[in-house]
């Protein structure tokens, strides 16, 4: 079980724990298309309309709530209350998705007394799309196939957002998500050092070699690059050598956002404005054959896609 410690944390976050060692969290974007029958949504809805991604039956959960390789300055998670890179004693897949399911619609429960969409709110009880990307690192958890292939089983589409440098752990995906992010917020291990405070041994030569790897895999895979103002927020031209080595189908280049525990450890002025994401999402076009191909100020990010 987590320790109480961290369960207090979780819970005044309004996180939802499950079993031992994961977590569901009602994202604001879902919230916001709930009450407003899908005006509002999630960039997410509007990048990838090809997959069909709705935010009101988005599941936004994880199954290593605590558990991470890496402290980055602007996760929005208590980091010094990390346990770890190994989750001791986990749950089985089967029972693990049967409780974010319950935990989801336990949290959906609480939008019926406020001003909603009857029509949405009941679509929501049912997710059709899970991002595993809440807290932690998913690849903590070593039953990650087994994990996405019941989700796919009852016909829910994946979004994984590791950090990179669980290179073993991706490899050995006999199932893979239908839409596999690694996170980029630094170019070198110097940078990585200061911006992601690695918790392990070599994080930056598992990260290179995440990238390399990356490229193979047979599935839908994005980079999402974060960014911070006077931190990481330069030479895109060194972010474009690394995206030429992982070659992804998507770039989402993200302004850093001041919620949570980042609040504690960057001003609220580290945040880029729109405009600031897309001259430097540009810089990175000009090095490589990505183009910008859709945008959406309210989240501070611009998707780019190869020529």
């Amino acid at each position: 079980m987590l320790p109480e410690n961290v369960q207090k944390v979780l819970k005044k976050q309004r996180y939802k724990i499950v079993g031992s060692h994961s977590a569901a969290k009602l994202c604001m974007w879902t919230r916001r298309s709930i009450r407003t029958g899908g005006k509002e949504h999630c960039y997410k809805e509007q990048f990838y309309k090809d997959i069909g991604i709705k935010s009101h039956r988005c599941m936004q959960c994880t199954p290593a709530v605590s558990w991470c390789s890496l402290g980055c300055q602007f996760c929005w998670r208590a980091t010094e209350l990390t346990l770890g890179q190994t989750i001791p004693k986990e749950d089985e897949p089967e029972k693990l998705v049967e409780g974010l399911l319950k935990a989801q619609r336990n949290l959906l429960a609480g939008l019926g007394g406020v001003s909603h969409d009857e029509k949405y709110l009941e679509e929501a009880q049912t997710p059709t799309n899970v991002a595993l990307s809440l807290s932690g690192d998913p690849m903590c958890y070593s039953k990650m196939s087994e994990l996405l292939d019941v989700l796919h089983k009852r016909k829910m589409k994946t979004f994984v957002v590791t950090n990179g440098t669980f290179t073993k752990a991706m490899e050995n995906l006999e199932t893979l998500p239908t839409q596999l992010y690694v996170s980029m917020s630094s170019f070198s291990k110097e940078m990585m050092d200061t911006v992601n405070r690695p918790m392990i041994k070599e994080a930056w030569k598992k990260y290179l070699e995440t990238l390399d790897l990356f490229s193979t895999l047979k599935t839908r895979r994005a980079v999402r690059i974060t960014l911070i103002k006077n931190l990481n927020m330069k030479s895109p031209e060194k972010y474009s050598e690394l995206l030429v080595k992982a070659s992804p189908n998507f770039v989402e280049v993200k302004s850093f956002m001041s919620v949570g525990f980042s609040r504690n450890r960057l001003p609220y002025s580290a945040m880029p404005t729109h405009e600031e994401i897309k001259e430097f999402s540009q810089k990175i076009c000009d090095n490589t054959d990505y183009k910008i191909a859709d945008e959406k100020k309210s989240s501070r990010v611009v998707l780019l896609k190869k020529k």
